[in-house]
C-alpha cells in the first residue's frame, strides 16, 4: 500500500450488541467491502458464515466516495456459549477480489497476545463492567480508555468486565482543539465527503468552511446568537450577548455534517491519522500559535494510544449513550434554549448534524431493531446530498425520535436512560432548567423496572449529586442564568425530581439498583437509603467522569470540603433538600484525605457485582497503573 493511500479499515471493528444469538460489530471502511465471519468457541466446534449467508445482516451505508460504515447484526444459527472465549475472525473483501483480508492486513495490533484472534465471551451475568464519560482528546492527562485496555492485557479473560458503558460525551463537538480541526480537514478532504450547503449563515457551503475560511480559533463569529437581555441580568452580568452555542469553548465548534463524522474517526481509529500533518494554519495570532503547539503535543499522545483503544473495543460490548457535549453544551437544557437553538436554521442544523452522527458512529448499535430501513435509507440520502431537503428532513426527524433510550437483556438488565430529548419543560418559567425525563418516560421506565430483582441504570447525569454544587446551580437559576453554570440536574425541576424519588419508592421496585452516571469530570460513589422505610431497595449511585477531563483541582477541594461541612448529617439545610426522606452515604477514595468524598482523576470505572446484582467493589483505574478503590464498608452516614 502507498504510504498516502487511506487505510481500508478506517474505525473498528467495534463489538456492540452481543448476545447468544446475536453478534452486533460497528466498523468504517475506505471502500466498498463484503464480508465473512467465523466464530471460534472454545471447545467448540466453529460457526462460519460466508458472504453470502452475511449479504442480508451486513447494512452499509457510503458517507463519501471514501468512506462507508457498516453495520453487521447477524442472528446466528446456533447458540453461543455462556463464560466462554469465542475468537472471531472478521474477513473483509474487496469489489471483484476473491483474496480475503483478515485482521493482520488491516489492524496487525488487534489481538491480546497470545491469542491469534479477537474475541469476546458472552456473560451468563454481569460480574464487571467498565463505565465512564467525558473523553476531551486535547485535556492533558492520561486516556481512560487506554487504562481499560492495559487491563484487559495484564488479566485472563475470565477476569474481564462484561461491557464498556460509555455514559456521554464520546467526542466534544463544542470544545475541539485547533490541531483536531486542522485533522479533520484534512481527513475530509481524504474521504471526499460531499459539499454540504448552508442557509442562514455566513457561509455558503461547508467547501469554505474547510479550506478558505475555517476560522480557526473565531467560529464563535460564525454562530447565531441570542438576543442581548435587559433588567437585572444586564446589570448584574453586563448584558453581552451570548451565543445559543453556550460552550466557553466554542471557537472551533464542529459545524458541518463531515466535521462530525471526522471527528468520530480520530477519536477511535489510529489508521485515519497517518496521513495527518499538524503543522499549525498561517492565519494563527503569535499567543493562538502558542497555544497550538501545546495542544498539538497533547493530541499527539492522545493519537499515540489509539492502537490500545481500537483494541479493547474490539474486544468487549460497547453500549453508548449521548450527553450535551456529544451535540452541544447545554443541549435542551431549557425551553428557551430549546426556542432560540431550534428557530433558527443554521443552529438547527448543526444540532442536527452532530445527532447524525450520533445516528451513524453510536446509537446504530446500541440497538439497531430501534432504526426502521426507511430512517437508514433517509440517512443515505442526507449522506447524498448535505444541505439537501432530504438532509432537513432527516434532522427533523431524528429531532423528534422517541426510542434514544435502550434494555440490554443482561443479567441484571442494563437500562440507559435518554436524559436529553424528553425534557419535562418548566411550567414556571421558560428559562428555568427543565426536567431531565418528562413524566411519560418516567411512567414507561417504571414500567420497565417493574418485577426486576437488580437493575443496572444509567443516567448520563448523577441522580444523586453533590447538594452544594446543586445549590449553586438552583442561584443561578434564580438570577436567570442556568446556563452559566449548567444547571441541569434531576433535583432542579420538582415534577422530573418527584417522580424519580416516587419511582424507588414503588412496592414493586428491583431490589438492587446500581445507578451509572458520569457528566460531572469528578468521580463517587454512594449508597442511598429511603427514610423511613426497613425493606426499601439497596440504591448506589456511582459515578466516573472524566475518561480524558477532570473538574478545576482548588475548586473541587473546596467544594468537596464546604459540602461535607454545610450538609452535615445535624444540618438543617438537609430539610430543603428534595431528597430528605433518603439517607446518602458518601464512601471516600482510598488515602483521601479527611472529610474528602470527591475523586479528581481522570481514567476509568470499574465497578464489581455480587451475585444479587450489589456493588462488591467499585474502583477507578488511573494513569500510570494506579487503582483507587472506594471504600464501600464505610459506615458514616448522611442524611437529607
Amino acid at each position: 500500500m502507498n504510504d498516502n493511500e487511506l487505510a481500508l479499515v478506517l474505525a473498528g471493528p467495534i463489538l456492540r450488541r452481543i448476545e447468544r444469538k446475536q453478534v452486533t460489530i460497528w466498523f468504517a471502511t475506505s471502500q466498498a467491502v463484503s464480508i465473512s465471519l467465523k466464530l471460534y468457541p472454545e471447545q467448540q466446534s466453529a460457526i462460519e458464515l460466508t458472504q453470502t449467508q452475511l449479504a442480508d445482516s451486513l447494512c452499509s451505508i457510503v458517507a463519501g466516495e471514501k468512506l462507508y460504515y457498516h453495520l453487521l447484526d447477524i442472528k446466528l444459527p446456533r447458540t453461543l456459549p455462556l463464560e466462554t472465549w469465542i475468537g472471531y475472525d472478521l474477513k473483509l473483501y474487496l469489489a471483484q477480489q476473491t483474496q480475503a483480508l483478515s485482521w493482520q492486513d488491516w489492524a496487525p495490533d488487534l489481538v491480546y497476545p497470545p491469542r491469534k484472534l479477537p474475541g469476546f465471551k458472552v456473560p451468563q451475568q454481569i460480574n464487571r463492567l467498565f463505565h465512564g464519560s467525558c473523553r476531551k482528546p486535547h485535556f492533558a492527562s492520561a486516556d481512560g480508555l487506554v487504562m481499560a485496555d492495559r487491563y484487559l492485557a495484564e488479566h485472563p479473560h475470565a477476569q474481564w468486565p462484561s461491557l464498556l458503558m460509555m455514559s456521554g460525551d464520546q467526542i466534544y463537538a463544542d470544545d475541539v482543539a485547533t490541531p483536531m480541526l486542522v485533522a479533520i480537514h484534512q481527513l475530509i478532504e481524504q474521504l471526499a465527503i460531499a459539499e454540504e450547503s448552508f442557509t442562514a449563515a455566513q457561509i455558503q457551503n461547508s467547501q469554505q468552511l474547510h479550506q478558505q475560511q475555517a476560522h480557526y480559533m473565531a467560529r464563535q463569529q460564525l454562530l447565531p446568537v441570542e438576543q442581548q437581555q435587559g433588567g437585572v441580568a444586564k446589570a448584574l452580568f453586563g448584558g453581552v450577548k451570548k451565543p445559543i452555542f453556550t460552550s466557553d469553548s466554542a471557537q472551533n465548534h464542529l459545524i458541518s455534517l463531515a466535521e462530525v463524522l471526522a471527528m468520530y474517526l480520530l477519536v477511535w481509529s489510529p489508521s485515519v491519522w497517518k496521513n495527518i500533518d499538524l503543522t499549525p494554519p498561517e492565519a494563527l495570532k503569535p499567543e493562538q500559535l502558542a497555544h497550538y503547539q501545546q495542544q498539538r503535543e497533547v493530541i499527539t499522545r492522545f493519537a499515540a494510544g489509539l492502537t490500545q483503544v481500537q483494541r479493547i473495543l474490539a474486544h468487549l460490548p460497547s453500549a453508548m449513550m449521548f450527553d450535551d457535549h456529544d451535540i452541544t453544551d447545554d443541549w435542551n437544557l431549557s425551553a428557551a434554549w430549546e426556542q432560540s437553538a431550534y428557530s433558527h436554521a443554521f443552529s438547527k442544523r448543526i444540532i442536527g448534524n452532530a445527532l447524525c452522527g450520533y445516528l451513524l458512529c453510536q446509537a446504530w448499535g446500541n440497538n439497531p431493531q430501534q432504526f426502521s430501513a426507511n430512517m437508514l435509507n433517509d440517512l443515505q440520502a442526507a449522506l447524498q446530498q448535505p444541505g439537501s431537503e432530504a438532509h432537513l428532513s432527516l434532522i427533523d426527524q431524528l429531532l423528534s425520535f422517541a426510542d434514544w433510550h435502550y434494555q440490554w437483556k443482561t443479567q441484571p438488565p442494563l437500562i440507559v436512560l435518554d436524559t436529553r430529548t424528553h425534557r419535562w419543560r418548566s411550567e414556571r418559567k421558560l428559562s428555568a432548567p427543565s426536567g431531565l425525563m418528562d413524566w411519560q418516560a418516567l411512567t414507561d421506565l417504571q414500567q420497565q423496572l417493574l418485577g426486576l430483582d437488580a437493575v443496572i441504570m444509567v443516567s448520563p447525569a448523577p441522580i444523586f449529586g453533590v447538594k452544594l454544587i446543586e445549590a449553586i446551580q438552583r442561584l443561578f437559576t434564580w438570577l436567570g442564568k442556568p446556563l452559566l453554570v449548567d444547571a441541569e440536574n434531576w433535583m432542579a425541576h420538582p415534577g422530573s425530581a418527584n417522580a424519580l424519588l416516587n419511582l424507588f419508592r414503588h412496592p414493586n421496585t428491583p431490589r438492587h439498583f446500581v445507578i451509572l452516571s458520569g457528566d460531572v469530570h469528578y468521580s463517587f460513589a454512594y449508597r442511598i437509603e429511603l427514610r423511613g422505610q426497613n425493606a426499601g431497595p439497596d440504591i448506589w449511585q456511582i459515578t466516573s467522569s472524566g475518561i480524558k477531563n477532570q473538574f478545576p483541582s482548588r475548586l473541587l477541594d473546596w467544594l468537596d470540603r464546604a459540602n461535607r461541612w454545610l450538609y452535615s448529617p445535624g444540618s438543617p439545610l438537609n430539610w430543603f433538600t428534595k431528597r430528605r426522606r433518603m439517607k446518602i452515604i458518601p464512601h471516600r477514595p482510598e488515602q483521601a484525605a479527611r472529610g474528602e468524598r470527591l475523586l479528581n482523576a481522570s481514567g476509568i470505572g470499574l465497578v464489581s457485582l455480587n451475585a444479587d446484582g450489589s456493588p462488591s467493589t467499585v474502583t477507578q483505574l488511573v494513569d500510570k497503573g494506579r487503582s483507587i478503590a472506594f471504600e464501600l464498608e464505610e459506615q458514616a452516614a448522611h442524611w437529607e
